[in-house]
């Protein structure tokens, strides 16, 4: 039997495609600003084995968390064409943020994972940047996070991001559609366009089928391709805590996969029906260029895209203009979009017409 064959050289980590020092390196870049998130609760510091928050229970009676894990899906494709990457970990940051607080929570700390071919400490450094002011914008602490060095399993040069936030509700303040009734007016927020869905469509469309470059610049569109899809989305938490607090919520829906009526739907009790009008509001042009270019069938778009609207609450008639008043206040976009009405002999919750 023949001899195997052994290396002459000592084997380090680093041959093998895992360079720890260049993590610890990426940590010295951002520690300071992760630790400028931190809330009086947090009673870690970076490099903990786990994020400790110290939960304050006299502000409580019965304290609900709240959790949500996601990603930013091949939203992160475009980051990483572009070179820019100061954006893509607000978009998670914000897609965590607004899940938990369509249930009434507020958002207590956030942890993310960054998976990686290579760590490259400049490229970490600034998508951790976006996640600490979307942190602050939210009020959450950056309590931890991983840097995953996977080579051979990613793409040469590419990432993948997800994160998780846990958020507080008292129970008996939980928003979960129960006391939807008809009558109900649904008030649609703006979105900054495709926010974090829908990116495989929007590529394959216009990149792939179309063969458009990120820097060009349909005359539809206020900028390039790029910048279009790179947008950063909205984080709506801090406008949503205002809005519980001062006018009584029925229900609220963040708008992502599904669209208006896969996410809508999931609040609306049984009996009960949201009739949308969709000239309520004006669906952004980067959406009408997919469909005209990718020859989309209308249900189509609204099944895959929030086609400009990103969240939807449902308010008690008396309160529906107090409401807009205060979500613009905040300098959101917001229009009356529907009502809610008795389902009939109709099974379908969400009806746009």
């Amino acid at each position: 039997m023949p001899e195997r064959k052994r290396t002459t050289k000592p084997t380090t980590y680093a041959d093998s495609g895992v360079d720890i020092s260049a993590m610890e390196r990426a940590i010295g870049l951002f520690a300071d600003k992760v630790r400028s998130t931190f809330r009086p609760e947090v009673i870690s510091d970076i490099g903990a084995f786990g994020g400790l928050f110290a939960i304050d229970a006299a502000r409580y009676q019965q304290p609900v968390l709240v959790a949500s894990t996601d990603g930013v899906g091949t939203k992160s494709l475009i980051s990483q064409s572009m070179e820019i990457h100061n954006t893509i970990g607000y978009d998670l940051v914000a897609h965590c943020t607004n899940d938990i607080a369509v249930t009434g929570a507020e958002p207590l700390f956030f942890l993310d994972c960054i998976t990686v071919d290579k760590v490259v400490e400049e490229t970490i450094a600034q998508i951790v940047e976006g996640m600490v002011v979307a942190c602050k914008e939210a009020g959450c602490a950056l309590i931890g996070g991983e840097i995953a060095e996977h080579p051979g399993h990613l793409a040469s040069g590419t990432y993948d991001l997800s994160g998780t936030c846990i958020g507080v509700v008292e129970r008996d303040a939980i928003i979960d559609g129960s006391t939807v009734a008809p009558g109900d007016v649904v008030v649609g927020i703006e979105s900054s366009g495709l926010q974090t869905n829908g990116y495989s469509m929007a590529r394959k469309v216009l990149l792939e089928d179309m063969g458009h470059l990120l820097d060009d610049q349909p005359e539809e569109l206020r900028g390039s391709i790029g910048e279009e899809l790179l947008r950063p989305s909205i984080l709506y938490a801090p406008a949503l805590g205002d809005l519980t607090q001062s006018v009584r919520v029925n229900a609220m829906a963040h708008i992502t996969g599904g669209g208006i009526q896969g996410n809508l739907s999931r609040v609306i009790p049984d009996g009960l029906q949201a009739v949308i009008q969709r000239e309520a509001w004006e669906v952004p042009p980067i959406f009408r260029l997919i469909q005209r270019l990718g020859n989309v069938d209308e249900e189509e778009m609204f099944y895959v895209f929030n086609m400009g609207i990103g969240l939807v609450a449902l308010i008690s008639p008396d309160d529906a203009n107090k409401a807009l008043d205060l979500i613009r206040g905040r300098g959101h976009r917001a229009h009356e979009i529907g009502l809610i009405a008795d389902a009939g002999d109709d099974d379908s919750k969400v009806k746009l017409l």
